[in-house]
């Protein structure tokens, strides 16, 4: 076996620097300022100011090449490793805004690995090139209502092929960025297949333009009361959708095959994302405890609070660690061996950086709920990845079937 490198390469050290001193000097001191504009008129619309916010920050990031890192083992990025781009998405978590300033935020970068991947070379000018400009947004449309989606192989959105197209009819939700006016582009997970197939070739990938006629926004997703606006999650509905033969990605079957090189990455960028957020949870815990004094002592000294500061220490350790081993098996290039890895670590990241966030806020009482902080939405974010991308109890049971394997020889 290679030797397992897992350190931080010194072309990434700069780059860290770089992306470290641009989250606390320029983006996150806009974050609320950002936020409280959403509710500025249509809420489903960005206002002149927030507009001014992205695109400035986003300008000042490609101007000192920070730019579409997420972009691994391609010539049109830094072709940095998992394992690099792992320290680099940690420093964007750090801000609500960082990851889309930087053009490394989700769903996009899901979406522009799968053009990039088995998109046509039509679909790559077309969707790619502006996504990787940072002119457009897209959604990744796969749960539906009325089937568990946790396992995909129920997803039933019908797409029949008349003639030169295909035809979908069905319902799709928590289709997060479709509210996003800027969202052009839909990956849509589908059914073309029957009974008579083999349940993991039933499926496909289709690239549906989000102005399609037929296409209906029924609702936004409520995430703990918050609708997220604008970027959403949205209920949509296809009713008798046509699209183009050509926008189906591979062939007929081959969505789960286009999945899994979709979905690997996106969960662990989640998880390294989520371990940044730990950190700044973790930061704001600490200058809380010194800084404020009850029962004539600082927070830190009262209770248990050392001991709770030590053991989310340690944790988030354990956590970036096993990460960085999740990607650094991603980088070996066997997808079927590091499946179990991004499994363990999709349940661990969110675990441990929701469990510090809750003892940040216990920490600052009644301000750790409000608006005063970042913490209660952050809390929000890190509680529904625990669902994002597969809930905890599938990559248990993903993590306890590999390991069954080594004691039997029958399938588990």
């Amino acid at each position: 076996m290679s030797a397992m490198d897992l350190g931080i390469s010194e072309r990434v050290s700069e780059l860290r620097e770089k992306i470290s001193t641009m989250i606390a000097e320029d983006i996150r001191p806009l974050d609320e300022e950002f936020l409280a504009e959403v509710n500025v008129g249509d809420r489903w619309t960005y206002t002149a100011r927030q507009t001014e916010i992205l695109e400035g920050l986003k300008a000042k990031a490609k101007e000192r090449g920070l730019w579409n890192f997420w972009l691994t083992d391609s010539d049109r990025g830094y072709g940095l490793t998992t394992v690099e781009y792992a320290y680099l998405a940690e420093e964007m978590g750090k801000a609500h805004l960082g990851p889309e300033i930087f053009n490394c935020s989700a769903p996009d970068t899901g979406n522009m690995e799968v053009l990039e991947r088995y998109g046509s070379e039509e679909q790559k000018t077309r969707w790619l090139k502006p996504l990787l400009n940072g002119e457009i947004r897209s959604a990744y449309l796969m749960t539906e209502p009325d089937v568990a989606s946790s396992d995909a192989t129920n997803i039933e959105m019908s797409c029949v092929r008349d003639g030169d197209h295909y035809v979908l009819n069905g319902e799709k939700w928590w289709s997060s960025g479709a509210g996003d006016p800027r969202c052009a582009v839909y990956i849509v997970m589908v059914k073309t297949g029957g009974e008579d197939d083999q349940k993991h070739q039933r499926h496909s990938m289709i690239v549906v333009a989000a102005d399609s006629p037929g296409i209906e926004k029924l609702r936004p997703m409520m995430v703990y009361a918050l609708d997220d606006a604008p970027h959403g999650h949205l209920h949509l509905k296809f009713t008798d959708v046509r699209v183009p033969v050509e926008d189906l990605l591979l062939g007929e079957g081959r969505g789960f095959e286009i999945s899994q090189g979709r979905l690997g990455p996106g969960r662990i960028h989640h998880c390294m994302r989520a371990i940044g957020q730990a950190e700044i949870a973790l930061e704001l815990m600490c200058k809380r405890s010194m800084q404020r004094e009850a029962f004539g002592k600082p927070l830190a000294q009262l209770g248990a609070n050392f001991d709770i500061i030590a053991t989310c220490r340690m944790e988030i350790e354990q956590a970036r660690l096993l990460c960085l081993k999740a990607a650094w098996m991603m980088d070996k290039g066997d997808a079927r061996a590091a499946a179990p890895w991004i499994s363990q670590i999709k349940v661990v990241a969110p675990q441990v950086a929701l469990k510090v966030t809750d003892e940040a806020v216990q920490m600052f009482g009644g301000a750790g709920v409000s608006q005063d902080t970042p913490l209660a939405r952050q809390w929000m974010h890190l509680r529904t990845l625990r669902l994002a991308d597969g809930p905890d109890a599938v990559h248990r049971r993903q993590v306890a079937r590999v390991e069954l394997r080594k004691h039997t020889q029958q399938k588990v």
